[in-house]
């Protein structure tokens, strides 16, 4: 390797060093989704990232979707999945099949890649330790074409009702790597299937992370010329919603964003996980390679 490019390499190194100074002892929780959960070379890279910030001191908490893979699952069994303003309708039969892929399959391939690659981690759903507990999901369709707002019934999809950190704060203590699949708890022993955005934003407060970061398939959030938004504040989003700049499923992760930051996380990101090693660059570089609600 040439000389350049290992002084290259050392400056990189060099510039992450004051990141990994203050946060370490820090709680970051990551909503892992989309491209990233399925090309191979992403997954890899994404695990390392995890494995590296654990290393250094950095407590993640890792978030994971599998919206995809419960559709692939509900295919080969013959159910057809059925989605009302993107959300998916789930009776008794669908929500089975949702934790058994989430709290199953999808939770312990991410569990066994991390600890495959030299990290320690360990799967849990929001039913272990009654970490998530949830409420049904009220879901109130509205628009033009409706004299009145229409409540529709989501079957058992919920919102986060309340977080307990007690297991998640045993796991902090050691070097373990938590891996949470986002499904809830009701009051009767219910199980809920939720948004597992809204699930990293729920931990990200109760645990006073210092970032929530939601991994996606786009590079952030986009001005009306298509240019990356590096940085946003409240007023920013709200705006850039009225304007129909920020539209369809990037807008729940901006409030997401926003209210997680009104709970007391200090920063939250969202960035392109079909960048290799996206984590450490938005973490440990000067530029980043997202867009930072602050």
């Amino acid at each position: 390797m040439p000389i350049e490019n290992r002084v290259n390499k050392a400056r990189i190194l060099i510039e992450s060093l004051p990141y990994m100074r203050r946060f370490e002892g820090k709680t970051f929780v990551i909503k892992y989704g989309g491209h990233a959960m399925v090309e191979e070379s992403l997954k890899v890279s994404f695990v390392k990232d995890i494995i590296l910030m654990r290393q250094v001191g950095i407590k993640p908490v890792v978030v994971h979707g599998g919206g995809p893979q419960i559709g692939q699952i509900m295919t080969r069994m013959g159910l057809k999945p059925h989605f009302v303003d993107g959300l998916r309708v789930t009776d008794q039969e669908t929500v089975n099949v949702v934790e058994m892929v989430l709290a199953g399959k999808v939770n312990k391939d991410i569990v066994s890649l991390i600890n495959l690659n030299g990290g320690r981690a360990v799967g849990l759903s929001g039913k272990d330790g009654h970490t998530i507990q949830a409420r049904k999901r009220q879901h109130v369709r509205q628009g033009p074409d409706l004299e009145t707002p229409e409540i529709i019934d989501l079957g058992w999809v919920g919102d986060v009702e309340k977080i307990d950190t007690t297991l998640l704060d045993l796991l902090s203590q050691s070097m373990l790597i938590p891996v949470v699949a986002p499904v809830g708890v009701g009051e009767n022993g219910e199980t809920y299937n939720i948004n597992a955005d809204s699930v990293a934003g729920a931990l990200a407060v109760a645990l006073q992370a210092e970032k929530l970061i939601l991994l996606t398939d786009v590079l952030g959030v986009k001005d009306k010329s298509g240019k990356l938004i590096s940085e946003l504040n409240k007023e920013d989003v709200g705006g850039l919603i009225h304007q129909g700049v920020v539209t369809g499923g990037m807008i729940p992760k901006v409030e997401t964003c926003v209210k997680s930051r009104e709970g007391g996380v200090v920063s939250t990101h969202i960035i392109d996980g079909r960048i290799e090693h996206a984590l450490l660059l938005e973490v440990f570089t000067d530029q980043g390679v997202g867009t930072c609600v602050r």
